[in-house]
């Protein structure tokens, strides 16, 4: 059974950093798709960054230049390093994988993180 579990959420300062980590069970990022979504309230989940099977990247205008995306083979997570934090990054972010080659997407239980001004 597929599991992505979220960790590394909390509250920053305007300007801080946060890593954020998923790790998998019942997947294999290494021959899968991988990303990273979030959700505002009042607004609907939105891209953050994606890291494909073959390593490819991609990532929203809005965090292009301070937020990336890796993966460690070994430890089967993938992770997102934030870099010069607004508050308008505040919101729950939610680890995806996506299955090759079905396109049968896994979600995370999201993990909060809240900016401050």
């Amino acid at each position: 059974q597929v599991q992505l579990v979220e960790s590394g959420g909390g509250l920053v300062q305007a300007g801080g950093s946060l890593r954020l980590s998923c790790k998998a069970s019942g997947i294999t990022f290494s021959l899968n798709n991988g990303g990273w979504y979030r959700q505002a309230p009042g607004k609907q989940r939105e891209l953050v960054a994606t890291l494909s099977r073959t390593g490819f990247t991609n990532y929203a205008d809005s965090v292009r230049g301070r937020f990336t995306i890796s993966r460690d083979n070994g430890e089967n997570t993938v992770y997102l390093q934030m870099n010069s934090l607004k508050p308008d990054d505040t919101a729950v972010y939610y680890c995806n994988a996506q299955k090759v080659p079905s396109n049968f997407e896994f979600w995370g239980q999201g993990t909060q993180v809240t900016v401050s001004s």
